[in-house]
């Protein structure tokens, strides 16, 4: 298994690509797949807001693209331009869409301020009613 410290500093290395120039809040993703690999992505904001896409997302879409689909945890790493970094956890969205890749019991969700002040949630834990491929499948 991947240092968990390790896949924090990813985060915070791919921190520094984001494009924040609204909200000035900057955020850095790494996805653990399943295989040991490591994707990365940032925040990409747009004047116009919602065209904008969080770091979670930007790292699995990337992963998906290139035909990866197993995943096993991601690090969060975000805060303002200027300052300390905070625990930034995933908002909704990016929560719905790892469901859709993971599973919610084992997938780790690793956000902090460091590699010596962080925490660890599994997905369950910050989604705990999750809708997702399970639900859609007709009872057997």
């Amino acid at each position: 298994m991947m240092d968990e410290k390790q896949l924090i500093r990813e985060a915070a290395e791919a921190r520094k690509n984001s494009y924040a120039p609204y909200s000035k809040y900057h955020v850095g993703a790494a996805l653990l797949t399943k295989d040991g690999r490591i994707y990365r992505g940032c925040n990409v904001e747009n004047a116009a807001f919602t065209p904008g896409n969080c770091a979670e997302r930007t790292a699995v879409f990337k992963a998906v693209s290139e035909g990866v689909k197993e995943f096993e945890a991601i690090a969060v790493v975000g805060g303002p331009e200027e300052g300390d970094t905070g625990y930034a956890y995933p908002c909704g969205v990016c929560r719905q869409v790892m469901m859709e890749f993971t599973d919610p019991e084992t997938f780790r969700i690793i956000t902090g301020s460091g590699e010596d002040d962080y925490s660890v949630h599994t997905l369950k834990e910050l989604l705990p009613f999750g809708f997702g491929p399970a639900n859609l499948k007709e009872p057997s």
